[in-house]
């Protein structure tokens, strides 16, 4: 088995003894803001024992803040993982039309089409144009802009029909509802 070598994970701020700075400026609940030198900073951490950890490098001088850093730490993974789950996910679903659809399959599909788009959902409705069957891209665009009519209430067209290769392609997204 190859000697694989322990990485240190690096923290993402400097703490205590890690602060390179001379003369800090100091802020923080517990403390009295203000300038002050580096160690006279590290011993009023220690009084209180909470970290001395650098939250503003670039200033000039840096900014430190007198916290309890593992705690800190959480409350930052846990506002990034709020965040994250507030984040809207985009749902595209897509429904396949023929050329020749009936109007049987067209309105089975028009429902399931109204059903994704009232959870929220968007949509990619195209039709797929095998063979020769590319000859009649004008009964597609009838058949795409008949369910475009069909859907207006609850959808709206994002990109009218537009022939990409074999298909005709047409998007559209759920209307907001106040």
């Amino acid at each position: 088995m190859p000697n694989r070598r322990m990485v240190k994970k690096e923290n993402p701020h400097k703490i205590n003894e890690e602060i390179r700075a001379q003369v800090i400026r100091l802020v923080g609940e517990n403390v009295e803001p203000g300038i002050f030198q580096i160690k006279d900073a590290l011993v009023l951490a220690d009084e209180i024992g909470l970290d001395l950890v650098e939250i503003a490098a670039e200033a000039n001088p840096p900014v430190c803040k007198i916290i309890d850093y593992k705690k800190f730490l959480y409350e930052l993974k846990k506002k990034q993982k709020e965040i994250k789950a507030n984040a809207t996910k985009v749902v595209v679903k897509e429904i396949r039309l023929g050329p020749n659809t009936d109007d049987h399959d067209f309105n089975f599909k028009l429902k399931h089409a109204i059903k994704f788009l009232q959870e929220g959902s968007k949509l990619k409705v195209y039709v797929f144009f095998k063979g020769r069957s590319i000859l009649y891209k004008s009964q597609g665009e009838v058949i795409l802009l008949r369910f475009a009519q069909e859907i207006e209430e609850i959808g709206k067209i994002d990109q009218l029909p537009k022939l990409e290769g074999k298909r005709m392609i047409m998007l559209v997204s759920p209307k907001k509802t106040k």
